[in-house]
């Protein structure tokens, strides 16, 4: 059995969630939107391995330690999401990612990418239990 259409749009909200938890730097939301055991990893523009980052608490440590850097207004846009090996509590989600930036009264492009995302039922809703982020050049 495959996951549905109500699955879909709770875990494409989901997504969002996580762009939006960071852009806002509301770590509540942004914690709730990961299992409590997962993993992350990124490469940027072909580059190593970056990670893994273990557990939704490291997680939220390395996105914080990023925020506090942070002078900009982020944007994190999710779009192009598809949905690859659907089960009924489970699914591989792609999507892309392009992240802009406010500073100064500009806007800039600061990089694309996309996101693999392992996703999973757990703790009574949708949760992202692996992401992979290949961003196509740093910033």
């Amino acid at each position: 059995m495959t996951i549905g259409l109500e699955d879909k749009l709770s875990i494409q909200e989901l997504l969002a969630r996580a762009a939006l938890g960071y852009d806002e730097r509301d770590t509540e939301m942004l914690a709730e939107c990961f299992a409590e055991a997962a993993e992350m990893t990124m490469c940027i523009a072909g580059g190593d391995l970056i990670g893994p980052f273990m557990g939704r608490a490291g997680i939220l440590s390395l996105m914080v330690e990023a925020m506090a850097t942070q002078t900009d207004v982020r944007r994190h846009v999710i779009s192009n999401i598809v949905f690859l090996d659907k089960a009924k509590e489970s699914a591989l989600v792609l999507s892309n990612l392009t992240l802009l930036a406010t500073e100064n009264g500009a806007i800039n492009l600061l990089s694309a990418g996309l996101y693999r995302d392992e996703v999973v039922k757990a703790e009574g809703a949708w949760r992202i239990a692996k992401r992979h982020l290949d961003l196509d050049k740093s910033y």
